[in-house]
């Protein structure tokens, strides 16, 4: 049973799967397995101080539909966020507004992590729902890092 507060009136809707992040202390053992092996192809790369982040950016699948595999490593392995520190890092979901889902999570009691909406490695705005929730927002991931990708028109258009 859920407590969320006027659950009729989310002014936003989850489309799908945009990503799975995995992280791991070198990339390119990683893209042995999920390029080499199951055949991904590697769409970009993008690097972060900020994000202590190395990753290549494949895609499984075409088109809307693709789901974006991304394959991270630490730039610094002693120095956080540890990206390769679990494995399975996030998880990203497609939103068709990000703004009314990131304002309307927050007055039902969902945590983000620091950072708000911002540009993210492929290029859409995103922002991450907290692993954990606290006192003042209850409500994250229960150990799960969550990302919200803002969907463009051509995938709110195939998946919407």
């Amino acid at each position: 049973m859920s407590d969320v507060k006027n659950q009729g009136a989310r002014p936003f809707r989850i489309l799908g799967i945009q990503q799975i992040a995995i992280g791991g202390p070198d990339k390119q053992r990683l893209g042995a397995l999920w390029v080499d092996i199951f055949g991904l192809a590697r769409k970009s790369t993008f690097t972060s101080e900020r994000e202590n982040v190395d990753e290549d950016i494949c895609a499984l699948g075409t088109g809307p539909r693709a789901v974006e595999v991304d394959l991270m490593q630490p730039l610094d392995p002693g120095k956080k966020p540890a990206v390769h520190a679990t494995p399975l890092n996030h998880v990203g979901l497609w939103v068709d507004d990000l703004p009314a889902a990131v304002a309307w999570m927050t007055a039902q009691g969902v945590r983000f992590a620091p950072g708000g909406i911002r540009p993210g490695a492929a290029g859409h705005d995103i922002c991450f729902i907290h692993p954990k929730g606290n006192e003042e927002f209850p409500l994250g991931g229960e150990g799960v890092l969550i990302e919200l990708v803002q969907a463009p028109a051509d995938v709110v258009a195939a998946l919407g």
